[in-house]
């Protein structure tokens, strides 16, 4: 059972939710501040901040089962994104032409098909380095913004692979079309408004590009794909998915995605890696920092569950601002099943999550709530870095490759706020109506 649904009884004091503010905080402000500080001790600031929670809860409260399911669902995330990282990086796609702004709309448009199929993760860690590559010469922070904004986020609302929320709402009984009959017309006009945005910028950049590094990008590459074998691991870890969904004793499915990682580390020529600049330190800083995020969720969804009954029946505007809103600087996956519970507990008659009938019942019953619920997850988890597991990897390749990144806060005042709230909103108006 994830913690987001165990009974932890008495809501904590509210110091103790200051590790994840802290944690937050230097998330955003460590690498403007003290760049290099940052980089050499941001494990040991996860680390210590992630001590103090435990140290609450096995002493304080006597309480280890929160933090034994945190750790759980810690262990899945890491085996999931890790495995697709390594995998995808001995994958070496190279993009033919010239990256006009038409080709790099039409290429983040399939990629945020393919993270229906692939998840999130897998078509971010897959189509990340092709997309650095293929914009070389001209390539600026607003190009790895929408990337996020679609392939790592709102490009996977179509299937309960597409992004974790969804899945762990098709592991309690949203039955498995549900997302694509219900959410695929919020998923066009959210998709196409992004892309219609990203045209427009990338028009300006591509104009004041000079010719002669248009026709030097034009000549970098030929259209082909190294590494194909590794393809076949990564549907090894998509199995492993869903042999989850299926009903397989927690550790099984990480076992197996570990292994097809490491027997496709073995098996893939280093010429592959090396011509992906691939290195494992963009995986370690993620895997320290959530590990800080993880530990210190938990006193946050604690409070929150506590004093959800305290809540007024919220409307499925409500609904979708909340979810988004806490997805937007939590982690979206608990945030959805919080969110679905407090929903099921105001039904009436009341439903349980743990009743997969009651869950189908609902989705039946209730699309429009459920949709709410779902897409605000899924959407705001692009509005931040930490919003969605696959943003801060995105980000730490695109540094690693010498892209000017924007810092936590420039990202969300320069294109969070600016761009993508007024088209959730849109979407969340439309949903109400």
């Amino acid at each position: 059972m994830p913690f987001a649904v165990l009974d932890m009884g008495a809501p904590p004091p509210p110091w103790i939710l200051a590790p994840f503010v802290l944690l937050l905080v230097g998330i955003a402000m460590g690498p403007l501040l003290t760049p290099k500080f940052w980089h050499q001790g941001y494990h040991i600031f996860s680390v210590c901040l992630t001590a103090v929670v435990v140290t609450y809860y096995l002493l304080g409260r006597r309480q280890p089962a929160p933090l034994l399911h945190s750790l759980q669902e810690y262990i899945s995330f890491m085996a999931l994104i890790g495995s697709l990282y390594v995998i995808t990086g001995g994958i070496h796609v190279g993009v033919a032409g010239e990256a006009t702004p038409l080709r790099n709309i039409i290429f983040l448009a399939l990629g945020g098909i393919l993270a229906n199929f692939l998840g999130t993760t897998g078509a971010a860690m897959l189509l990340i380095r092709p997309w650095i590559r293929m914009n070389k010469y001209r390539i600026t922070g607003f190009h790895i913004v929408f990337f996020i904004f679609i392939v790592a986020n709102v490009g996977g609302c179509l299937t309960p692979i597409g992004d974790p929320p969804l899945f762990l709402g098709y592991l309690r009984g949203v039955p498995f079309f549900w997302t694509l009959t219900h959410l695929w017309t919020d998923w066009l006009i959210v998709t196409g408004l992004l892309l219609v945005a990203f045209y427009f910028f990338d028009l300006q950049n591509f104009r004041r590009a000079p010719q002669g590094v248009r026709e030097k990008e034009t000549a970098v590459e030929t259209f082909r794909i190294d590494g194909l074998r590794n393809c076949g691991f990564v549907l090894v870890v998509i199995a492993a998915v869903l042999l989850r969904g299926a009903g397989a004793p927690w550790g099984v499915p990480e076992a197996i995605m570990g292994i097809a990682a490491w027997i496709s580390h073995r098996l893939t020529d280093p010429v592959i890696r090396e011509r992906n600049d691939f290195s494992l330190e963009p995986i370690r800083e993620v895997g320290w920092l959530f590990l800080g995020i993880f530990a210190t969720l938990v006193p946050v969804i604690h409070t929150l569950t506590a004093h959800a009954q305290s809540l007024s029946h919220p409307s499925n505007f409500q609904f979708y601002l909340l979810t988004g809103f806490l997805s937007a600087f939590l982690d979206n996956a608990p945030t959805y099943l919080t969110f679905l519970t407090l929903a099921l507990t105001l039904h009436e008659p009341q439903l349980h999550l743990l009743d997969p009938a009651d869950v189908a019942l609902f989705a039946a019953q209730c699309p429009a709530t459920l949709m709410a619920i779902s897409l605000g997850a899924v959407f705001f988890g692009a509005a931040t870095y930490i919003g969605n597991g696959p943003n801060l990897l995105v980000r730490s390749i695109a540094e690693s490759s010498k892209v000017r990144m924007p810092g936590f806060f420039g990202y969300i005042f320069r294109y969070s706020v600016p761009i993508l709230l007024p088209i959730l909103l849109l979407a969340g108006w439309l949903l109400s109506r």
